[in-house]
């Protein structure tokens, strides 16, 4: 917060996030030095939470599965102090790209991308070899409505159905990846129940080796916040966007 103050970015620390700072308004915050020195980033409070859930730690080996600009990843090198390595997977190419610059002014050294492609036998490889593994999974992005009302007035039934079906691919793929005792944590930013509870209920009842699991003490969430294993933000209560997140453990 000085380092903001001394480009006169006013800033406060956010509700929920263990990291955050919030900002009034519209402020120039890319253009202060701290910025620059990659030493902020912009994202939204819900995102950190996710963040803090996955509690990835110096050492680990993590893997971001739908990367996509690297928010989270950056957010995961932070955790994990540079130390062990992450992975961040995406099937776009610029995503990855602009991920890179990122990564770069943040400092971080411990992460490397990969790009997701038809066919590709990286996952299969590297079968229950991570600590960790997010995944931000593609979704109808109804948490952000706020933010983009007029998104409302184009989702349909199909859309649903078609982002419900890959979200179930992609949890499969991704739990093949996570070692016993290891955690899988999913994530959307939608409030709908079928990409969010349901999704997570049929997908322990076709993966009995995965359970929901607490957050750990000392991960940065609130007390409380995280319920049976689930997290779910609105912008109402929690003045952030829509979130909601499973945390759920691997156990054989």
């Amino acid at each position: 917060a000085r380092l903001l103050a001394a480009d006169g970015i006013e800033a406060r620390q956010t509700d929920l996030s263990p990291w955050g700072l919030r900002v009034p308004g519209r402020q120039p915050v890319t253009a202060t030095a701290a910025f620059k020195a990659g030493l902020v980033e912009i994202q939204d409070e819900g995102s950190q939470i996710v963040v803090a859930a996955a509690d990835a730690r110096p050492g680990m080996r993590v893997l971001d599965y739908c990367a996509g600009a690297a928010g989270k990843t950056l957010g995961m090198a932070m955790t994990m102090q540079n130390r062990g390595h992450i992975v961040a997977c995406d099937v776009s190419e610029a995503r990855l790209e602009g991920a890179v610059r990122r990564l770069r002014r943040a400092g971080v050294h411990n992460a490397e991308r990969h790009l997701l492609v038809p066919g590709d036998r990286w996952a299969r490889r590297r079968a229950g070899s991570f600590d960790r593994v997010l995944v931000d999974a593609p979704c109808t992005g109804t948490g952000t409505w706020r933010r983009n009302p007029d998104a409302r007035l184009r989702l349909t039934e199909q859309d649903v159905a078609e982002l419900t079906r890959k979200q179930a691919e992609i949890l499969a793929v991704a739990a093949s990846l996570v070692r016993p005792g290891g955690r899988l944590v999913y994530a959307t930013c939608s409030i709908l129940p079928e990409e969010n509870q349901d999704r997570i209920d049929a997908f322990l009842r076709a993966t009995p080796h995965f359970r929901r699991a607490d957050s750990t003490p000392d991960c940065g969430l609130p007390p409380g916040l995280a319920r049976d294993g689930m997290i779910a933000l609105s912008p109402l209560r929690h003045g952030t966007d829509g979130f909601f997140a499973a945390i759920l453990e691997r156990t054989a």
